[in-house]
């Protein structure tokens, strides 16, 4: 997955990768999430290629699920729009503080955090202004 192109999209309205993980799972039922955006990406062959969406909770990238595949959907309002189809897994990652952004960006696999090694990735989120501070000293 080093040389993947993934993005990374602010997580409104859940405030840690638990609650995320819950809502999916009540939401879609095992079944791929699905996270629709205004805007298609240029570059959906390159994320389609091992890219992953790297959420943002509270100023601090968290967890990241893979891309599998771009659908276009028509709001109720007759404006289509990109759904990012989601592997249903949450991987949580090393904590990185991002500043707040609108929409997504795309975000280089050199500058993706690396995941929690195995058996951390079920402990408890740190609140954000905590694991934020942590890793503004580059503990992550």
């Amino acid at each position: 997955m080093t040389n993947a192109l993934h993005m990374m999209k602010l997580c409104v309205g859940c405030d840690s990768p638990a609650e995320l993980e819950e809502w999916q799972q009540h939401r879609w039922q095992g079944a791929p999430a699905r996270h629709v955006t205004r805007m298609w990406p240029k570059r959906e062959a390159e994320l389609l290629a091992g890219g992953s969406i790297y959420w943002v909770f509270k100023g601090v990238m968290q967890a990241r699920q893979r891309l599998i595949g771009l659908e276009e959907v028509e709001g109720e309002d007759g404006i289509r729009r990109c759904a990012l189809v989601l592997e249903p897994a949450l991987v949580r990652t090393a904590s990185v503080p991002r500043r707040p952004f609108q929409g997504w960006r795309y975000l280089k696999a050199s500058d993706a955090p690396p995941d929690l090694p195995a058996g951390r990735d079920s402990e408890p989120s740190l609140p954000p202004e905590v694991a934020r501070a942590l890793a503004e000293m580059g503990l992550r």
